[in-house]
């Protein structure tokens, strides 16, 4: 009888199942990350259907949260940090007031500091944020981001507004569609002879709307330089600068300013040098601030929406601390940064107007 010979191939193992986790879940629910965390860890209200839905899909999927994770989010302070150029003005506490509600309603607090658009005071009011925040938020067009390298949190998740990084998410507002549009809703009401107030040189929104009004100048021939005027976004400087445009011979037939403040001020000097706008001089701003539609003449000027700018900053940075406590254990290789743009929009009122028609808002802003 023959001997029993053994097969000599080795044994399979069996393969273990592939680790579900919380992107799979909240891709398999349709929902985000940051939603899906919120129903797990119950930190923040639900509505129940979601609720209800989410938990059905991690029981399908056999979802086993990490522990790990928990415990990072055991000890989150639930605050945010709020890091502004300046926190006087109504362009700025209309942002803190967006990012306020935003976060009220997941549960969040805000810490706001302003930083005066220097460097030193950034990288100051970051520093006694630490330990203290979740993840922050900073607007500074005026300061290089990349100049501050490695001295800016590396651990904390953080979100620029109005500014870019190659290391950092960002959202920003379209200045230079909206003053390109701004630029050719003058056009078309007769003008070439469009003065510009600059913002402050160093800083990015006044760079971009500044780029706006030289192309929508450039397609109709114009690129004289004298027309541009500088300024510092503030009423003073718009009120300076008036007074150098009009006396020019000949001088603008419209002012067009980087933002309201600036175009208030030009409007107070036009009336002290006693010429009638829009009749003798037609005025413009950036930005919608509110006093804008009530002064005399009411001011054209190109709308930002605020409140959705600081609404969307606030989701992308808590979608960031939800995705970080995953992503520190389950995906520490993936480090793909969003960019999003808040569009603008035209409000034409009597400021440019040479008649009393006023046109309903809602042009959006954007180069042709």
């Amino acid at each position: 009888m023959a001997a029993q010979t053994t097969s000599s191939r080795p044994r399979r193992r069996r393969r273990r199942p592939p680790t579900v986790t919380i992107h799979d879940v909240a891709a398999r629910a349709g929902v985000s990350v940051a939603t899906v965390s919120r129903v797990l860890n119950r930190n923040a209200p639900v509505r129940q259907e979601t609720l209800q839905h989410v938990q059905d899909v991690a029981r399908r999927l056999r979802y086993v949260p990490n522990t790990a994770a928990r415990a990072l989010s055991i000890r989150r302070s639930h605050t945010i940090g709020v890091v502004l150029p300046d926190v006087h003005g109504e362009f700025f506490s209309e942002v803190i007031r967006g990012i306020d509600v935003a976060a009220r309603k997941s549960g969040f607090h805000i810490l706001v500091s302003g930083s005066h658009s220097d460097a030193d005071e950034m990288l100051a009011v970051l520093e006694t944020m630490r330990g203290r925040v979740d993840g922050l938020l900073v607007m500074a067009p005026d300061v290089a981001i990349g100049t501050l390298g490695e001295q800016i949190p590396s651990e904390l998740p953080l979100v620029l507004l109005n500014a870019s990084s190659d290391e950092h998410d960002a959202i920003g507002v379209d200045n230079y569609g909206g003053a390109f549009a701004m630029t050719r809703h003058l056009i078309g009401e007769g003008h070439s002879r469009i003065a510009f107030v600059k913002g402050p040189e160093p800083n990015a929104d006044a760079r971009e709307r500044l780029r706006g009004y030289r192309q929508a100048m450039k397609q109709i021939g114009v690129r004289d330089r004298s027309l541009e005027c500088s300024g510092d976004f503030t009423e003073d400087s718009g009120c300076a600068a008036a007074k150098t445009l009009i006396a020019m011979n000949p001088r603008p037939t419209a002012i067009f300013a980087a933002n309201d403040s600036m175009a208030i001020g030009a409007l107070s000097e036009l009336s002290d040098a006693g010429l009638d706008c829009p009749g003798d001089v037609a005025v413009a701003g950036f930005d919608d601030i509110r006093v804008g539609r009530y002064i005399t003449p009411s001011l054209t000027t190109v709308h930002v929406d605020v409140d959705e700018l600081g609404r969307r900053a606030f989701e992308l940075v808590h979608q960031s601390i939800e995705q970080s406590i995953e992503q520190a254990i389950e995906h520490p290789s993936e480090n793909e940064r969003r960019r999003e743009m808040v569009p603008t929009s035209l409000v034409i009122r009597h400021s440019t107007l040479s008649s009393t028609r006023i046109r309903p808002r809602g042009r959006k802003g954007g180069a042709s």
